[in-house]
């Protein structure tokens, strides 16, 4: 199995916290993971140095089949590359209407000639319609993102990185502050996102977890402390001393 994103050797230290220790993992090109781990364990600096916004002070951190370095590359340009990452917090236009949201996502030519030339053709409306669909959303393209509930926002910011067509998915904690009915449809569509590209999940909520029903990894004090299925990781017995034994479970 080719892999998408090699993160090697990696460690990042701030005022002396040292967030990152020697850190390696690497994720194929179309797969589903969670990554979980107490507070403190680098899951947020973790996705911080892949997208950018955070550099090592050593280690390397390449990228798809060209073997490209992310760590010479902007943030922006890094998500041209095709990394997508989603935030706690949901970002949507809430003053626009849920297909206009989408709209504006779209993964369309950016030259000024494309901007001239572009109109609402039919192959953006049918992606449009399509993702629509895939999020759940489709009884919901004419009402304002301002008007939906929390998790539809959710999924409408999944849909907007979606319309991007990301080859890497990176989503910190989707399920926080969700119903259970919300969570459900959230694994589904994650679930179903990871059959084209790799998804990699964030999250406390160990239910969440489990209903992805994917390879886990444990980060802790910046390194990875096991990895496979969430019956696996959970019986180790370190990861019980680290991180459930602390009321996480």
């Amino acid at each position: 199995m080719s892999m998408l994103l090699e993160v090697s050797g990696v460690s990042v230290t701030f005022d002396g916290f040292r967030a990152i220790n020697n850190l390696s993992i690497n994720f194929a090109e179309a797969e589903l993971r969670a990554i979980i781990g107490p507070n403190g364990a680098g899951k947020t600096t973790f996705m911080d140095i892949v997208t950018g916004k955070t550099r090592p002070d050593e280690g390397t951190v390449i990228w798809g089949e060209k073997n490209i370095s992310l760590l010479g590359l902007s943030e922006s340009q890094i998500a041209m590359e095709g990394i997508g990452r989603k935030f706690q917090k949901p970002t949507v236009f809430e003053d626009q209407t849920v297909r206009q949201n989408l709209a504006m996502a779209l993964k369309n030519p950016r030259g000024p000639f494309a901007v001239l030339m572009h109109s609402k053709t039919t192959a953006n409306a049918a992606r449009i319609e399509s993702i629509a669909e895939e999020i759940g959303l489709t009884q919901s393209l004419t009402r304002r993102a301002g008007e939906l509930s929390h998790g539809q926002k959710q999924w409408l910011e999944i849909g907007m990185l979606l319309a991007q067509e990301p080859r890497l998915l990176l989503v910190d904690e989707p399920a926080a502050g969700m119903t259970v009915e919300e969570r459900e449809k959230t694994t589904d569509i994650l679930r179903k996102a990871a059959e084209t590209r790799a998804v990699v999940v964030v999250e406390h909520d160990m239910e969440f977890v489990r209903r992805l029903d994917c390879k886990v990894t444990v980060l802790h004090e910046g390194s990875v402390l096991a990895e496979g299925s969430l019956d696996h990781v959970t019986s180790n017995q370190t990861v019980v001393d680290v991180y459930l034994g602390r009321g996480h479970a």
